[in-house]
Parts: structure tokens; sequence; C-alpha cells
């Protein structure tokens, strides 16, 4: 009777381990965790900063934006989350969106291998940027003229 007793316990102890032997599901980084109300609020923040004058490197209303400065600025504000600084490192930040799934405060990365331009997702096929030098942050769409012909990606940090 020990002996099946011990069977017993060594077999369920083997089926519990066995569960346990696999690998841990993958902890998710924390940038993948927004909120769709986090994902709202990127999204209003960022259209709230057109009309902020373009200036390189600039990453505050008072001194201007670059477009990694504005998405660094915004998601800062919004959702306590310090993106990268380059637009090459944030091709990389977050996870590729297909853009049939694309929602609000989802990256928008302009350009063929090489990244060249970022903006901010705000629905309805627009997203704010900032453009270029001597220009102001702005709101486009990504289906008409300059922006239609551009590679572009999608991430949602």
């Amino acid at each position: 009777m020990r002996t099946l007793f011990v069977g017993l316990a060594l077999s369920s102890a083997l089926l519990l381990l066995t569960g346990c032997g696999s690998a841990p599901p993958a902890r998710q980084p924390a940038y993948s965790r927004l909120t769709p109300d986090q994902s709202s609020d990127i999204a209003i923040h960022a259209l709230g900063l057109v009309g902020t004058p373009y200036r390189y490197g600039g990453n505050t209303p008072a001194g201007g934006f670059d477009c990694s400065g504005l998405i660094g600025y915004v998601y800062k504000n919004r959702a306590g989350l310090a993106p990268p600084r380059t637009v090459a490192q944030l091709s990389g930040f977050g996870e590729p969106v297909d853009a049939t799934a694309l929602r609000t405060g989802d990256l928008v990365i302009f350009g063929a291998g090489q990244p060249t331009h970022a903006g901010i997702y705000v629905g309805d096929g627009r997203f704010v940027h900032a453009p270029s030098t001597g220009g102001e942050v702005r709101l486009d769409r990504l289906n008409i003229g300059y922006w239609a012909r551009q590679a572009v990606a999608f991430r949602r940090p």
C-alpha cells in the first residue's frame, strides 16, 4: 500500500512539474501596456500641439519640436513613457501594427529601409507630426499628396 501511495504521489508531482517545466510566458514590455484611454489622451494631446514651431532637436512646446521630440514629449506627458529619441530607434519601439488595425496613439514611421520621419496617428487616416525646418507641428492625411507616396510602417507602443 505504501508503494502505491508513493507511486501516486510521484506521478502527481511529475504532472505538476510538467506544467511548470515549460517556459514562463514572455513578459510584455511596459511600453506595450497602454490603455485605450492613454492612447486617446496621446492623440488629443498631439492635436493640441498643432501650430507649435518646428525646431531641429526640439522637445518642448516653448522651444519647438522635431518629429521625434514631439513624440517623446507627448508620450512622456500622457503615458509616463520615454520613447527612444531618434526616428531610427522609434522604428523598433513597440510592436508592428498592420494598417488595417491602426488606433489612435500608434506611431507612423516613414522611410524605406532607413526611417526618415515619424508622427502620431490620431484616427481617420490622419497623423500629427513636426515636418521640417520653418514649419509647424501639423495634422496631415496618410493617403494624400507627399505622404501617400512614402513607404510607411506603424508601431504600437
